[in-house]
């Protein structure tokens, strides 16, 4: 399994540094996949949107950097986020606004208003991906010996805490909107796969971890709406290693009460298409990242 999971983490990182120039098409659809807007398109890179609380803005990274979009569309706005730079597409907003956080090996946490990020996380690589709804505490995915497992921290940060200890990779952590489940993707059963666990974590062997997908796809980054009526995320071909860019895949909704699993989006992208939590705070859109390779 370390093999694995060493051979699936150089994958992840050969793909980004050797990405080829792309055109960005950043769309916002209604809940249903359904009448979808692009608001801004650019011949660059530009990642995994988060919707801010009162409705006015994305959060997107490019370059290293960090970025506003109004969703009304026009330009982006850079983020002061001082000396820190090369920030990732795991990257979040607190739920009431007034934070962000950024992975860029450690996790930092800043003002929305921009300027110096406090280090949270003194282990690295740290990946962010769900904020509690209380505020008060962040999920991350990280590799700890050799092995990615979920994590949690508190804002105000201290000492990390273990959620799983499966000897799969697990990845992608947001909370659902009652606080009660951390859902994220796992390739504990041979494939990739959904799963939650308590917010508190998965018990001993993790054995309170629940499957939720099993089918022909790859699933990855589980995002529930703010009503707790759906979960939308990124399915993969089958066999595909990680998250890679640059392929054919699906944005796929099923209701957080289980049932049918539906495609509401086919499109070229992957990696940075909606690596974190873009839905509107009124549950009634979400955001995501297309891609066309230039020449």
């Amino acid at each position: 399994m370390r093999n694995l999971i060493v051979f699936v983490v150089a994958v992840a990182a050969i793909a980004q540094q050797n990405r080829p120039p792309a055109e960005s098409r950043i769309t916002i659809v209604d809940a249903n996949g359904k009448n979808g807007n692009v608001i801004y398109t650019a011949p660059r890179i530009f990642e995994a949107p988060n919707w801010s609380p009162d409705g006015k803005y994305l959060l997107l990274n490019s370059g290293g950097k960090l970025w506003r979009l109004p969703v009304t569309g026009g330009e982006p706005e850079q983020v002061n986020t001082g000396a820190v730079d090369r920030i990732n597409n795991d990257h979040g907003i607190s739920p009431d606004g007034k934070q962000y956080v950024i992975s860029a090996g450690p996790m930092y946490i800043l003002p929305e208003t921009g300027g110096d990020p406090r280090r949270l996380t003194e282990k690295t690589p740290s990946y962010y991906h769900g904020w509690s709804p209380d505020g008060r505490t962040l999920a991350f995915c990280a590799n700890r010996g050799g092995n990615f497992d979920l994590y949690a921290i508190s804002t105000e940060g201290g000492e990390e805490r273990r959620l799983t200890a499966h000897a799969g990779y697990d990845d992608g952590p947001d909370y659902s909107p009652d606080g009660k489940w951390i859902y994220f993707n796992s390739d504990r059963s041979g494939s990739w796969d959904i799963w939650r666990i308590p917010a508190d974590g998965a018990g001993a062997d993790d054995k309170l971890a629940e499957r939720i997908t099993s089918d022909d796809y790859e699933d990855w980054f589980p995002h529930p709406s703010p009503d707790g009526k759906w979960m939308v995320f990124l399915s993969f071909p089958k066999g595909t290693k990680g998250h890679p860019p640059n392929l054919d895949v699906l944005l796929r909704r099923m209701p957080m009460k289980g049932g049918k699993i539906e495609v509401i989006q086919k499109l070229f992208g992957g990696q940075g298409t909606m690596n974190v939590n873009s839905w509107s705070p009124d549950s009634k859109r979400f955001a995501f990242v297309s891609y066309r390779l230039l020449p």
